[in-house]
């Protein structure tokens, strides 16, 4: 147990001296925990450490699916629905289908090992390209669309995965029977979700304290993935509807304490899970090559070069059909008019592979009902890593280059204007409203002079902090941000003077700090926001 624990603080201080140096380096975080988890691995006097799948499959993707969905808007879900069903379903067993065929053709694999080969390195992350493509400002549909396909993308991946397990394990398939497990598991699951998304709020909403609502928080997602997966289906879509559900509803159920505490708790868990996460996957190089002894390399390389250009391929032989031919249909196309083919190849250009995949190919059994061994189970380990190494640095090297030779960088920076615009605009119509509704409460009510003037002073306030548009250069407003942070740095210092010569409180010094941290937070979110002061 001792040395469980201090292996432990150390991938906790190469987590954190990692992610410093992905910020310095401007390299992804994802890429850097991979190689640092590799390298790891081969230190003199380090044990083996293998990734449990249960660990990925019911402890840590149950918080990192619910965390992605409730951070997605189902406003803008429901309106890319048709492309993410079709990248998540559609794509998936299309790039499943089409490594079963070539594993089956070109090296020799059986169907069902091809297939469920397939169905492992079928579904992309979502976690390692959406940190890239966020810094590199790209539009947000396409970050919109890659967000939901890695939302349901692992569950038709999962699902087939069971199907393809159970077809080698007993020799039987059926196409009509699966269609159907397929419909029921999805539609029970959506229900189901939406069930425990409907509890929780109410619970949550009724037990009006932060500690206790995160703790609802942090339980909910498990509910939701836990039951489906326990009656045979995947759980993921179930926590996604979960997640959903409580994006459109939380807001004014939530309160703002639990909001302010549940961000800072949310951030670092999913920041702890997800590098620890690549970290752990790259720690697998070593038992993997271990393994590897017992095959030829040159069947090991040809295989993972194979089922790596085939997923490669898979991707962009299915992307821009699936973005183009329904847009024939003429409804389809007033409404929704076809995006310029530059939004499609950085949509095929993303398609990294990440921990579920490696969980997938782990959690696979040692040994078939009648005794004899899984076939070609250490085969399909060793691709499922090699896919996952090469899309994960071949695209966090080359997604920056293709965004600029594609020049979406440049939209998604029109478009984040934009959307600072109209958020300013919602800002000041929101103050406008508020003061309506204090005349109507003050010839509603008997409040005194005194009271209205101060309200009134607080809205016109704030109505004067905000610009009437954006300075394009945002001089102005780091200019503001800057001096507004030193302006709280001088009042922190007199606040500890005072507290050390005895004049106040410690009491009194924290609730000032909490104050003064509530605006310091305040003027970090405009800051990442770029809206001027």
């Amino acid at each position: 147990m001792e040395a469980i624990f201090q292996i432990f603080l150390i991938l906790l201080a190469v987590l954190a001296g990692t992610s410093l140096l992905a910020r310095r380096t401007d390299i992804a975080p994802a890429i850097l925990l991979l190689l640092a988890g590799i390298a790891l691995a081969f230190v003199p006097g380090m044990p083996a450490l293998e990734l449990p799948p249960e660990l990925v499959l019911l402890l840590v993707l149950p918080p990192l699916i619910y965390s992605a969905s409730v951070a997605m808007s189902w406003r803008e879900f429901r309106y890319n629905l048709r492309p993410i069903i079709l990248l998540s379903v559609g794509g998936v067993i299309f790039t499943a289908l089409a490594v079963a065929t070539a594993t089956h053709y070109l090296i020799g694999l059986p169907w069902g090992v091809g297939f469920l080969l397939g169905a492992i390195v079928a579904p992309p992350d979502v976690v390692a390209p959406l940190a890239i493509a966020r810094r590199l400002a790209l539009p947000r549909r396409i970050l919109v669309v890659l967000e939901g396909e890695g939302l349901a993308n692992d569950a038709t991946a999962l699902i087939l995965y069971r199907f393809a397990v159970a077809a080698i394990s007993t020799g039987m398939f059926s196409l009509s029977k699966a269609t159907g497990e397929f419909a029921a598991i999805v539609s029970g699951e959506v229900l189901f979700g939406v069930a425990v998304g409907w509890l929780s709020l109410r619970m949550r909403h009724r037990a009006r304290d932060p500690q206790i609502e995160i703790t609802l928080s942090l339980i909910t997602p498990y509910i939701s993935f836990w039951l489906p997966e326990h009656f045979g289906g995947s759980g993921v879509i179930a926590t996604v509807a979960c997640g959903l559900y409580m994006s459109w509803n939380g807001p004014l159920l939530i309160s703002a304490a639990t909001r302010l505490q549940g961000i800072f708790f949310w951030d670092l868990v999913i920041y702890l899970i997800e590098g620890m996460l690549f970290l752990l996957t790259g720690f697998q190089m070593r038992l993997l090559f271990e393994r590897s002894k017992s095959f030829p390399l040159d069947d090991i390389l040809i295989a993972t070069a194979l089922v790596t250009a085939m997923v490669v391929v898979a991707r962009f032989a299915w992307v821009y059909p699936a973005i183009y031919l329904p847009r024939l249909i003429k409804r389809v196309r007033v409404r929704d008019p076809a995006p310029p083919w530059q939004n499609a190849f950085v949509l095929s250009f993303t398609g990294v592979r990440g921990a579920v995949s490696l969980a997938a190919a782990l959690a696979l059994p040692f040994a078939l009902p009648d005794g004899e061994s899984f076939p070609y189970r250490d085969l399909i380990l060793f691709v499922t890593f090699g896919v996952i190494f090469i899309t994960l640095v071949g695209v966090g090297f080359g997604l920056p280059q293709v965004v600029r030779w594609l020049g979406l960088a440049q939209a998604g920076r029109t478009e984040l204007a934009a959307e600072h615009e109209s958020e300013i605009g919602a800002r000041r119509e929101a103050l406008e409203v508020a003061l309506k509704s204090l005349d109507a409460i003050t010839d509603d009510r008997e409040l005194s002079d005194e009271v209205v003037k101060l309200l009134r002073a607080r809205h016109e306030t704030r109505s004067n902090q905000l610009p009437g548009s954006l300075d394009p250069d945002g001089d102005a407003s780091a200019a503001g941000i800057g001096l507004t942070r030193e302006l709280i740095s001088v009042e922190r210092k007199f606040i500890h003077v005072l507290l050390r010569d005895g004049k106040i409180t410690d009491e009194t010094r924290r609730r000032i700090e909490r104050d003064l941290d509530l605006e310091e937070a305040s003027l970090a979110n405009r800051e990442y926001r770029k809206i001027p002061l």
